[in-house]
């Protein structure tokens, strides 16, 4: 019977030495080794340029400023913010919190994520057309063509205006991409507002291929109505008049979406995890915040020198030192600079 309870007992204190072991292969820490540490840090590209921008512009600091290695994740924002509460993403530079207002909640009650700062609040999104559709371009020779189009409501009005080219009779206008949030809300406006009675609800690939529609349009004098929003590149280089909707009202947005967009704080989140695992990383994104006018001077030089966002990060960095700097200790801010020389 001894041997039996010590054969039992050396078993037993062996298991937990095994349960003990650190296994380096899964080691994710950095410095004293900690699990609870990052190698890398991940970030979500939910589809957009300014989103791709933001990223861009953390990268730079967060591997020049502190060393961490990082990565991207893409994918529809439903598919990312999954990702994100699950903590396969590390960080979300703009979660456009009222346009997930109840995943958004949910996740910061349940403290799945953390909220660090708001990235920029000065935003507008719903749907556009180019200026000139209602007021002409003398300088371009361009008419007015629909002078008394105001409201979202009046697009069914126009829909010989807005002709949708596989659809002769009736009109187009473009939503989101099917894999983004607000796609829904559009979706809801289309009945709530009866464009559904003469209007086609066209749903494109991806905001490149809105971008390119916008883009052939403009070039020539076409008229065109589509979701966009701004901060954006887009927004920033063409003349475009966001039509009109009743204000906000949270009772009638809920039951309908026949209102304007509620106002939107776009914020810098984290997952729960993270304050731990990178605690100098954390506190310099709750310090991380723009505008749209900055936003938008990153968006216009990646358009106008066919950049992408990594360049266009390196660049605004560089004209904009007096901002980020602000966000980060002096001998951070320094490795930084040193690494765009």
């Amino acid at each position: 019977m001894k041997k039996i309870i010590l054969l039992v007992s050396t078993v037993f204190l062996l298991i937990l030495a095994a349960c003990g072991e650190t296994d380096d292969s899964n080691d994710a820490g950095s410095g004293d080794g900690s699990a609870n540490e990052l190698d890398t840090i991940v970030m979500a590209d939910a589809g957009w340029d300014s989103i791709r921008f933001h990223n861009s512009v953390a990268q730079v600091i967060i591997e020049e400023g502190f060393g961490y290695e990082t990565d991207v994740t893409p994918g529809s924002t439903a598919a990312t913010i999954q990702g994100f509460r699950e903590g396969d993403i590390n960080v979300y530079m703009e979660v456009w919190t009222d346009n997930i207002k109840e995943v958004y909640e949910e996740a910061i009650e349940e403290g799945d994520i953390v909220k660090t700062s708001t990235n920029f609040d000065d935003n507008q999104q719903g749907l556009y057309v180019p200026t000139y559709v209602i007021e002409g371009d003398a300088e371009r020779g361009i008419d007015p063509i629909a002078p008394d189009l105001r409201t979202v409501e009046d697009l069914k009005e126009y829909p010989e205006v807005f002709e949708d080219p596989e659809d002769p009779g009736r009109g187009r206008i473009l939503n989101a991409p099917s894999g983004w949030a607000v796609a829904e809300q559009i979706d809801a406006k289309f009945e709530a507002y009866g464009l559904d009675e003469t209007m086609n609800n066209f749903m494109p690939g991806s905001d490149a291929a809105i971008v390119a529609s916008l883009a052939d349009a403009y070039d020539a004098g076409e008229p065109w109505v589509g979701y966009y929003w701004s901060p954006t590149g887009a927004t920033a280089m063409y003349d475009l008049t966001l039509l009109e909707e009743p204000e906000f009202d949270e009772e009638t947005w809920n039951e309908t979406r026949a209102t304007e967009f509620p106002p939107n704080d776009v914020v810098v989140a984290v997952h729960k995890d993270f304050p731990d695992q990178a605690p100098e990383v954390y506190e310099f994104l709750t310090n991380y915040e723009t505008n749209s006018a900055l936003t938008e001077e990153a968006l216009t030089y990646m358009n106008e020198n066919d950049a992408d966002a990594d360049e266009a990060a390196k660049w605004w960095l560089k004209e904009n030192q007096d901002v980020w700097t602000e966000w980060l200790q002096e001998d951070v801010a320094n490795k930084v600079m040193d690494s765009l020389e």
